[in-house]
């Protein structure tokens, strides 16, 4: 599993991955805007605490926050909102994203 780590007082970011399912299961079922221990993910991250701010699976479909499910699912999109961009006036568009859950 890949993690981006921000740190926005500086500006800095590092990608980190791990390997290990073990160090990873301490994120399943926890949700966008949760904060975690970061000794959970390994030793070296004693004394850090991470916050889920959002990710993407496998295949490239990004998290949306409010939407309660592990898996994907297809919203229909209007205008102004995340990851719709308008063609015309009053159109709409059923796509996919996942849920805000991690699995």
């Amino acid at each position: 599993m890949k993690f981006n780590i921000s740190y926005p007082q500086t500006g800095s970011q590092k990608c980190v991955e791990i390997y290990d399912d073990r160090k990873c299961s301490t994120l399943y079922d926890r949700r966008m805007g949760q904060e975690i221990d970061g000794e959970g993910l390994g030793t070296e991250y004693r004394g850090y605490v991470f916050k889920i701010t959002g990710g993407n699976d496998k295949q490239g479909f990004p998290m949306r926050q409010g939407i309660m499910v592990k898996g994907r699912v297809r919203i229909l999109m209007a205008d102004g909102q995340k990851t719709f961009r308008i063609r015309r006036d009053g159109h709409r568009k059923r796509k996919s994203v996942r849920g805000c859950i991690l699995g």
